[in-house]
């Protein structure tokens, strides 16, 4: 059976339930998030020919996008989504009488770190989200008194790009012997 290079004892790959994410510099993980949407990218293809070959065409990169992430939680006392979501549209600032501050320009992007985590709790693998900002808040779900879920907030975040961490080295995994 082949193995994993990086981890030449390591068979599987890891499981998507173990995470934790963070936001801008703080050391806390964010409390509570329990679906983080997926890191996608894409390159948009220009097509082109030349002049003297009209029956092929040749294909190159264009602009590359990032797709928007999506994170979830329970809705908590936790104000975590709300307060960053207020700082790209605050709904009381066009009363406070000094007009032109329903944004926080100097700080309504972050920085986003989600860590993946083996069974055993070892952080394996981390990313960083560049320049993230909340585009849609959802503070709370449909309500529904016959319902029997738990309560979901969400929040989208814009970004310009990720990137994996290359210096981050995953720890030899532990046994029982």
């Amino acid at each position: 059976m082949a193995t994993l290079v990086a981890k030449p004892n390591r068979y599987d790959p890891y499981k998507n339930f173990k995470f934790r994410v963070k936001f801008g510099t703080s050391p806390e993980y964010v409390a509570g998030i329990s679906k983080v949407g997926a890191l996608k990218r894409t390159t948009e293809v220009v097509e082109h020919r030349e002049g003297g070959d009209p029956s092929t065409s040749r294909k190159s990169p264009g602009r590359t996008k990032y797709e928007a992430i999506t994170l979830e939680r329970g809705v908590t006392h936790d104000t975590a989504f709300e307060d960053w979501a207020r700082k790209v549209w605050n709904f009381n600032a066009s009363d406070d009488g000094k007009g032109g501050r329903a944004s926080s320009l100097a700080d309504f992007r972050k920085e986003v770190i989600i860590d993946v985590f083996n069974e055993a709790g070892q952080k394996v693998i981390s990313y960083t989200v560049h320049r993230c900002w909340v585009s849609e808040y959802q503070a709370l779900p449909d309500l529904d008194a016959n319902a029997n879920a738990i309560a979901i907030q969400t929040i989208k975040l814009e970004n310009e790009g990720w990137e994996r961490d290359a210096d981050f080295q995953a720890p030899d995994e532990p046994n029982f012997e």
